[in-house]
């Protein structure tokens, strides 16, 4: 029997090395030392706000993972980290609810991923009809009463990385 209702946390990973000769595989690429800084700022922030995770689901990518980590780390509920392929940059719609299926016991659900597939995601679970600009680091929640969503659900707030790292600042 699902739990219902569900938080969903849609997070952008953090800042990245730079694509070109140095990481040549994409997926390798970790982020920089500047973007482990500001993440742990911006888990602080969530903390502050009593932001907790049952779950966080990750792309597998280097960048996405030590996002999750990160985060994670800076959690009083510390989360376990999963990673899935649907939340991959080539990954799908229907392979994220998917996912979000298996862990539908759990009512706060973290999605650790990429733009655009990350903005396009917020934009079908709320159900609007333009995807939501992610920066990195950025954050959105929103609620849905069921798993699969039987229809559009609420967006709660989006929260830009700035904000997020303003209010962890110790």
């Amino acid at each position: 029997m699902p739990a219902g209702p569900y938080e969903i946390y849609l997070i952008r990973h953090g800042i990245a090395e730079e694509r070109g000769d140095a990481w040549p595989d994409d997926a390798k690429r970790p982020l920089t030392s500047e973007g482990k800084s500001a993440l742990k700022k911006i888990a602080r922030g969530l903390a502050r706000r009593g932001v907790g995770f049952d779950v966080i689901l990750t792309s597998p990518f280097v960048r996405a993972r030590q996002t999750a980590e990160a985060i994670a780390a800076e959690l009083e509920s510390r989360p376990p980290l999963v990673s899935v392929e649907s939340l991959t940059p080539s990954g799908s719609f229907v392979g994220v609810l998917a996912d979000l299926e298996k862990h539908a016991k759990k009512p706060r659900i973290a999605l650790v991923g990429h733009e655009p597939s990350i903005g396009e995601l917020a934009a079908r679970l709320a159900g609007m009809r333009r995807p939501l600009e992610f920066k990195k680091g950025a954050i959105c929640r929103i609620d849905l009463k069921t798993l699969p969503p039987a229809g559009p659900g609420a967006l709660r707030w989006f929260a830009p990385p700035k904000l997020l790292r303003a209010s962890g600042k110790a």
